[in-house]
């Protein structure tokens, strides 16, 4: 009999992609999506395979009738704390109710068991959701870290910008900085909702590379030299940021401010992924820098 994972986010493009994964792995996917979810992305998840349960996520009757008979639930939700605490928390009790024996929260992060609170405003509320799934003693919680979504390196952030020709950094040009692609972490996502086994933290990398390392990838790819760019401390990074985030409080309501996007930047060049899992799964291929840089063509 093919095990049951339900996943809420389903619709969204992290979602979408562990659904596929999920499917290929020969699972029963049940996504569970919000009652105003475009009619056309449900139906292309029902093309799929996927069972599209819409249900609303303060509905806890709801929820934990669509759980039932699941091995694992995955939340790939994303936003605030009305997301990631709230209905998250709603999701969990549903779980519970319901029996499924284990839960992959939305964390899909940087390392933030490692960062200093306060220094990443999501990466909080991820951590404050983690304390209270500890507490929850009949489920088993897996969270998978992956760092930065690879992609990011093609929209011209400031650790690469292929426009301009130039490789951002704080703190040191050879500290290696961990990215994982969107499929790559559905992929591995799939496999551990399958894994009964799976430990607390599971820390994964596409791969790791350094703003030097970066550099010489990014000519070599582009066929133009690049510039490297000192961009501050990771201390001044840090105080930069506390002066926007108080500067610009209507960016608590939101999601991505500029300087939540600062804190991302701080993150990655704070804490890296140490020992990585990359390994438990054989059949997961990892994605080369080099093939990253190719796609954005």
């Amino acid at each position: 009999m093919n095990p049951i994972i339900v996943i809420a986010g389903g619709t969204g493009d992290l979602g979408v992609r562990i659904s596929k994964a999920l499917l290929e792995r020969g699972a029963e996917v049940r996504a569970l999506v919000r009652p105003s979810t475009d009619a056309a992305k449900v139906a292309t998840l029902e093309q799929r395979g996927v069972t599209v349960i819409r249900v609303d996520l303060t509905n806890i009757a709801g929820l934990t009738e669509a759980c039932v008979g699941a091995s694992c639930v995955i939340s790939a939700l994303q936003g605030l704390h009305d997301v990631i605490i709230d209905a998250q928390s709603t999701l969990l009790d549903a779980a519970l109710a319901a029996g499924v024996p284990r839960f992959i929260p939305s964390d899909f992060s940087s390392d933030f068991t490692k960062l200093t609170p306060g220094d990443n405003r999501n990466f909080d509320l991820r951590r404050a959701f983690n304390d209270h799934l500890n507490t929850k003693t009949a489920i088993r919680g897996t969270s998978i870290l992956n760092g930065a979504f690879a992609e990011l390196l093609t929209y011209n952030i400031p650790m690469l910008n292929i426009k301009n020709k130039s490789v951002g950094y704080w703190e040191s040009p050879d500290w290696r900085v961990d990215f994982t692609t969107m499929n790559d972490t559905a992929a591995f996502t799939a496999a551990a909702a399958m894994d009964p086994t799976t430990p607390r933290v599971l820390r994964i990398a596409s791969f790791q590379i350094s703003p030097n390392e970066l550099k010489t990838v990014a000519e070599d790819v582009v066929k133009e030299p690049f510039t490297l760019i000192r961009m501050g401390s990771r201390d001044e990074l840090a105080a930069y940021n506390r002066r926007e985030r108080a500067a610009h409080p209507e960016g608590e309501q939101e999601v991505y401010p500029d300087w939540q996007r600062g804190q991302y930047m701080q993150s990655m060049f704070s804490v890296q992924n140490d020992p990585l899992d990359n390994d438990r799964y054989p059949d997961v291929t990892w994605t080369s820098i080099q093939d990253v840089l190719a796609s954005r063509r």
